[in-house]
């Protein structure tokens, strides 16, 4: 355990850190939003809101572990396009803008709001900056005045907030109303939003979640997430999402740390570690972590955010129960990484994917608007600052 954060810290420090870092775009603004994977970098590709998020979240936290100042330009040049995202008018952050500054897609999502009070917040906590607080703030008001109906959280809406199809956060074949993906990552921008602003209604909001999380998402029979829903919550397809199960198991297990409400604890976390369990028995080998079950077919991609995601499920069930099954698990799936996910060639990351075989997916780039430094280098940031605060 001990050699692999040190190979945790490495891999941070001198490979993480230094590639996004090297995609700082001083001539457009913002980081260069598209990479290909034979490593030709494209500054002319449009700059989306959710990387551009991630990547001010990646350095704030970054930031706020190692202390180390050549970060500070990091975090302001992506709050500063996070600012040339922001529509001033209507309100909200657009799902992408042009390199040259004009808006790309305009659509308003739920789930990029999420992101952007996320980065904000994680970026006030490391500045101080106080605009960057009041921004968080007011987008967690604007989704929760444009977002949200009685039953939970809704998905896409125009640039002027009309109600939109939902393609963005749609896949496997259905249109859904309602998505599980969306409602995890509310819940975890308003957890970092209630981290740096411990008011009341945030807090309420994040009870309403956790409540749908409890009697909507999780179906107790399968021990998984549902994922797709049409408005009634009514479950659009038979699906494990194995990536984003292992992923709400520690991300929620934090909010109930945050929340320190023994009742509310003693009736969520149970279904946490039913959730983590079940797809470390279903989704685990030593040759990584499946991506997910679509009607009883296993996809065996190993794609980058689910491998990370389990480290961070493995370790969070380890630390918290001490169960062995979990650290070893753990290990073996940092082992994993370290020697098949990380890309080994100077300028590169982390592979989108890789086959089942083990070879990486040629036909994926390693920077996209989905592929950023949030899933490893949290994985990285947050094992490191358990550590610190251990000793």
């Amino acid at each position: 355990m001990e050699r692999m954060m040190k190979e945790i810290r490495r891999e941070l420090t001198e490979h993480i850190l230094p590639f996004w870092m090297s995609l700082k775009d001083d001539e457009n603004g913002g980081y260069i939003g598209w990479v290909d994977y034979d490593l030709t970098r494209h500054p002319e590709a449009e700059k989306g809101c959710i990387l551009n998020s991630r990547i001010l979240w990646f350095f704030s936290e970054a930031y706020m572990l190692l202390h180390d100042e050549a970060l500070r330009a990091h975090m302001e040049q992506a709050y500063q396009m996070l600012l040339r995202m922001t529509d001033e008018t209507n309100g909200g952050v657009y799902w992408a803008l042009n390199a040259d500054g004009s808006v790309a897609d305009g659509t308003k999502h739920t789930y990029n709001q999420a992101f952007a009070i996320y980065a904000l917040s994680a970026y006030f906590r490391a500045t101080g900056n106080r605009d960057a607080l009041n921004r968080a703030r007011a987008l967690f008001q604007l989704i929760e005045e444009k977002c949200r109906d009685a039953g939970g959280y809704l998905e896409a809406f125009t640039a002027d907030w009309q109600p939109e199809s939902n393609e963005k956060l749609s896949e496997n074949g259905v249109m859904a109303s309602r998505t599980m993906n969306t409602l995890l990552h509310v819940l975890e921008g308003y957890t970092g939003l209630y981290e740096a602003w411990p008011d009341d209604q945030v807090r309420r909001r994040l009870y309403f979640i956790l409540d749908i999380l409890e009697t909507h998402i999780w179906n107790p029979v399968k021990r998984r997430q549902e994922v797709f829903f049409d408005h009634e919550y009514r479950s659009l397809i038979d699906l494990y999402s194995f990536g984003h199960d292992i992923e709400t198991s520690w991300l929620a297990d934090h909010t109930l740390d945050v929340l320190e409400d023994e009742g509310l604890t003693a009736r969520i976390r149970p279904i946490l570690q039913a959730m983590a369990r079940h797809a470390m028995e279903a989704a685990f080998t030593d040759h990584g972590f499946a991506n997910e079950c679509e009607k009883g077919v296993v996809n065996q991609n190993r794609i980058w955010w689910v491998q990370a995601e389990a480290v961070m499920g493995f370790m969070n069930m380890w630390h918290r129960y001490g169960d062995e099954a979990f650290r070893q698990a753990a290990l073996k799936q940092w082992a994993f990484i370290r020697d098949k996910l990380i890309d080994p060639r100077p300028g590169s990351e982390w592979f989108w994917y890789l086959h089942e075989d083990g070879t990486p997916g040629a036909d994926r780039p390693i920077v996209e608007p989905w592929k950023c430094p949030y899933h490893n280098g949290r994985m990285a940031i947050f094992l490191l600052r358990e550590a610190e605060e251990a000793l």
